[in-house]
């Protein structure tokens, strides 16, 4: 069952999703070579805690850590270790969540750790073009399928391939709702997209196979093939001006004070 959230239960999310654009504003300037996977997440749940919030991660299902850091070919719940070190030319997913108030909010992107080749970057930015065009469908009257088939054309207009065993997901009280939001598909299919959704779209790239498997771990999905794989997310209420990124910045361009929150404010 789709839950439609009311003004203030999206402000709840918005809450945990200027924490979230906080934390990730810092990791671009805390990525570098050198830098431990558990140093990462020991620095994010630190900021978290400063905010009086929770991790979302840690703890759900057995997950150990706060944030999902998966390097290269992992795709997505990579675990920190403080053995793991970031080199020169990896690629970092890095997903994290908190929860304010019994409200979840979610977000991932890619950093490339100093130079990667073009391939590599382009990689990168299909992946976050591909989360923008998705974004962008996500409207009253629009249906679910022209999401996941935005995000479909254009990694696969790019010659990549889009993971299809994880999907984007509703998230608000519980931090996976439905709808399912699979990153392929059909427009103008699926459920009808309605005011007061709040949606969590994650676009999963790789650059080889879309096959994935899961490591010993029993947390780490990894290409199959071996190839890269890219994942950036962001959680995102539909309102009747359109589509509002809960996981930016305040002051950014889907932020405080745009048409979103006069929609919320209405």
């Amino acid at each position: 069952m789709i839950v439609l959230k009311s003004a203030r239960e999206i402000a709840l999310v918005r809450a945990g999703g200027r924490i979230l654009a906080e934390a990730m504003a810092m990791l671009r300037d805390l990525v570098k070579p050198g830098v431990s996977t558990q140093e990462i997440d020991r620095e994010v749940e630190a900021l978290i805690a400063r905010r009086g919030a929770r991790p979302a991660f840690k703890g759900y299902r057995g997950f150990p850590a706060t944030v999902c850091t998966s390097i290269n070919e992992e795709v997505v719940h990579g675990i920190p270790s403080p053995s793991r070190r970031l080199r020169e030319g990896d690629i970092i997913g890095l997903d994290l969540g908190v929860i304010v108030d019994g409200y979840y909010a979610d977000a991932a992107f890619t950093l490339a750790v100093g130079e990667v080749p073009p391939e590599v970057r382009c990689l990168i930015e299909v992946t976050r073009e591909s989360l923008d065009l998705g974004i962008a469908q996500a409207r009253p009257g629009n249906r679910l399928g022209d999401i996941s088939h935005a995000i479909q054309r254009h990694v696969e207009g790019h010659g990549f391939s889009v993971v299809r065993a994880f999907v984007g997901h509703g998230i608000g009280r519980e931090l996976h709702e439905d709808p399912q939001i699979p990153n392929f598909g059909e427009p103008g299919r699926g459920p009808l997209l309605k005011p007061g959704m709040v949606l969590a779209i994650e676009p999963m790239v790789t650059m080889g196979r879309p096959e994935v498997r899961v490591l010993e771990d029993r947390w780490t999905a990894v290409t199959q093939d071996g190839s890269l794989a890219a994942h950036f997310e962001h959680t995102v209420a539909l309102t009747g001006a359109g589509p509002v990124i809960l996981t930016v910045p305040d002051g950014g361009p889907d932020g405080p004070g745009g048409p979103a929150e006069r929609e919320q404010d209405a």
